[in-house]
């Protein structure tokens, strides 16, 4: 692991372009390989986009691969290259700067959905205030630690784990600490819902709704994205949702589920593909991915 991190960070050197072409060379070499992780995303792209055809299907899912890989090894320049560098490479939209004062004036829930660049938006928000968010303990103990560094190198970081509980995350939102939000990935049956995502009931958890009926905090979506040409990044703020959650957990979260399906249509192949977003199904249902062609 210690010789990959050193490889890792030997790449923070290069030009964004080079390496951009690089990740995307790995990622078409990985959409081959990697023949169960293939057919996840193709299972996924099949239940969510029917209306294209296997070709067009398989095309996004190679793209997505080349995303993913990207993503990885771009890495690197967030947790070593220059903050002066990482500022270059950023682009914040629509405002042109992270909006500091709206998200820390009151409790604020930053909404970022498993988009292949969502630790950009962790680093551009960290280079102006700090924040918290949730996150997998790592199985290595050293990556852990590069991991955590990284995250947390320009301001204070709170990290927390699934095991902490929900009661960490209301104390630093009633400490008006930003709380960052990935809220899109199925982790079973408790505490979620079943709620159409992209038509499919999809146990989706209803902590966004609850945080925020909890704290009453606001909901800002980030987005963040590639720019195109190897140019950097895109970190889109959308406007705080008005009359969020309100009283129907259940109704807050489709809301949720139907802001998160716009943006993956508007950016496809950037979309966290190769999670089996649909893992959990209602009782009788057989699963999607047993034996998925």
């Amino acid at each position: 692991m210690k010789l990959l991190l050193g490889l890792m960070w030997l790449l923070h050197w290069l030009p964004l372009p080079l390496l951009g072409r690089l990740g995307n060379a790995i990622g078409s070499l990985l959409f081959r390989v990697m023949g169960p992780r293939r057919r996840i995303a193709l299972t996924n792209l099949r239940l969510t986009m029917p209306e294209l055809s296997e070709a067009e299907r398989v095309a996004l899912a190679r793209r997505h691969f080349q995303a993913y890989s990207r993503s990885v090894l771009e890495r690197s320049i967030l947790w070593w290259a220059p903050e002066a560098r990482l500022r270059r490479l950023i682009r914040v939209d629509p405002m042109g700067a992270i909006p500091v004062a709206a998200m820390t004036e009151k409790p604020t829930v930053l909404l970022c959905p498993h988009f292949v660049c969502l630790d950009v938006a962790g680093a551009a928000i960290a280079m102006e205030t700090s924040a918290s968010s949730m996150y997998s303990q790592q199985k290595n103990d050293t990556f852990d630690e590069v991991l955590r560094a990284g995250r947390a190198r320009f301001k204070p970081v709170r990290l927390f784990t699934r095991q902490d509980g929900i009661k960490p995350i209301l104390r630093a939102l009633r400490e008006h600490l930003p709380y960052f939000m990935l809220p899109d990935m199925d982790f079973g049956a408790k505490d979620a819902e079943f709620v159409p995502f992209f038509g499919i009931p999809a146990a989706t958890l209803t902590a966004t709704a609850r945080i925020a009926a909890a704290t009453g905090a606001q909901v800002m979506p980030v987005i963040c994205t590639f720019l195109p040409d190897y140019a950097g990044y895109s970190v889109k703020f959308y406007p705080v949702w008005d009359n969020y959650p309100g009283t129907d957990m259940v109704a807050a979260t489709r809301r949720m589920n139907e802001f998160i399906e716009e943006r993956v249509r508007e950016y496809p192949e950037q979309y966290f593909w190769t999670h089996k977003r649909f893992k959990t199904r209602p009782d009788g249902e057989p699963s999607f991915y047993t034996n998925p062609r």
